[in-house]
């Protein structure tokens, strides 16, 4: 399938063919799994030659084979006009691959109040320590953030939306400010992906993804990709390559296996997701439903204006209660498990406390806060088992 082809047809033929190259399937439905450290050479010469340009060409094992190629090719091929994909370990790994491509000691980046915590950590530990500072600021802020942008700042680091409050920023504003000052911006887009949101086309510099999420969507792999925009690619592998990150190939399998049905699962987490985000905010027991689609989320209107769908991660506020009454709603839950992550099959319920991870901004929550992950059961089941789950909120 030619590139012209690619950007006619709809998502679910895009992710079902994407990174299928011949070269890399041999005839073969799926690109196998290919492992490997050492790579032989027929003679010196060609060991010599192949130094000379190791971009999908086999060279050493860290530098990848057509498994991990074919993943990262599909990726970029997911983000009109971008220039390259390179895959890690961790959504968090991706996330550090990204940012110490741009920074250097001396330089500032901004990051948004609402940052997943491992990268609020990464801002306070592992940058600091390499003279690099922070400042965190409000995901409302918009074209305000043009104000923030001093001699020192190299990047801005974006949520859209945030993974915990929801809050969804004005991409464009943020975008055009920094590309006035020559600043990059990274997005972490884990939430949307690039098929709700194509971060590449509006701007965005480094779009960033927790493959480990809802390209993987079984809960059985870790894995991370920062795709580039034109003119970045080469800076976030060379530090990759320095950094000695790779992906693990098995990793790298589950992902392009989960990448075929993305489309029609992300079609169903939307649907369910919106079905029981209206029902929970129709119950006395909830206060507010944090789900970017919803007027009790702040920027919904960016979200209307940017995005092309909603995925199944969102949060709500309860009307008063305590911990333990939190705890009851959730330690109950049949059809929800408890734990981190999301993007999976299953449904996941999570208690939140945003408050503990804010600087730059204070929420206003008057009761304890429930993150859920919509997954693939039936929807009407799984209200059932939330509307047992508020009954034993209100009885505790």
């Amino acid at each position: 399938m030619t590139e012209t082809d690619d950007d006619r047809h709809g998502d679910a033929t895009r992710v079902v063919n994407a990174g299928r190259r011949p070269e890399w399937t041999s005839g073969i439905v799926s690109p196998p799994v290919w492992r490997a450290s050492t790579i032989l050479y027929e003679s010196v010469a060609d060991l010599r030659a192949a130094t000379r340009d190791t971009h999908h060409k086999l060279f050493y094992g860290r530098r990848g084979t057509p498994t991990q190629w074919s993943l990262a090719d599909a990726l970029t091929s997911l983000e009109p006009g971008a220039e390259g994909t390179f895959l890690y370990c961790s959504g968090v790994a991706a996330i550090a691959g990204a940012l110490l491509s741009v920074l250097a000691p001396g330089d500032e980046v901004l990051m948004i109040d609402n940052a997943y915590d491992p990268s609020r950590s990464m801002a306070t530990g592992l940058l600091k320590r390499f003279g690099i500072s922070t400042r965190f600021y409000d995901p409302m802020i918009g074209a305000g953030i043009a104000a923030l942008i001093g001699d020192k700042t190299r990047a801005i680091l974006i949520e859209a939306p945030g993974s915990l409050t929801f809050e969804v920023p004005d991409l464009p504003a943020i975008i055009a400010a920094a590309k006035a000052r020559g600043v990059t911006t990274l997005l972490d887009n884990t939430w949307a992906t690039p098929l709700f949101l194509p971060a590449i086309a509006m701007g965005i510099d480094l779009s960033i993804l927790a493959c480990t999420k809802y390209i993987v969507g079984h809960s059985d792999a870790m894995l991370g990709s920062v795709t580039a925009g034109p003119g970045h690619f080469a800076a976030l592998r060379d530090t990759a390559h320095q950094l000695g990150h790779i992906a693990s190939p098995d990793d790298c399998w589950l992902g392009s296996r989960g990448l075929r049905t993305m489309a029609v699962r992300l079609a169903h987490h939307q649907q369910s997701a919106l079905k029981i985000a209206h029902w929970l905010k129709s119950r006395p027991e909830v206060a507010r439903v944090f789900h970017p689609a919803l007027p009790d989320c702040p920027g919904q209107a960016h979200f209307l204006r940017d995005f092309k769908g909603s995925s199944g991660l969102f949060s709500f506020e309860l009307r008063g209660g305590d911990e333990e009454a939190r705890a009851a709603l959730i330690d109950g839950l049949a059809l929800f498990g408890i734990g981190y992550s999301w993007g999976g099959f299953e449904s996941l319920a999570l208690p939140v406390d945003p408050q503990r991870y804010r600087t730059a901004t204070t929420p206003d929550f008057n009761g304890p806060l429930v993150r859920l992950s919509i997954g693939l059961e039936d929807p009407a089941d799984l209200i059932a088992d939330l509307a047992a789950g508020l009954e034993r909120f209100r009885a505790a």
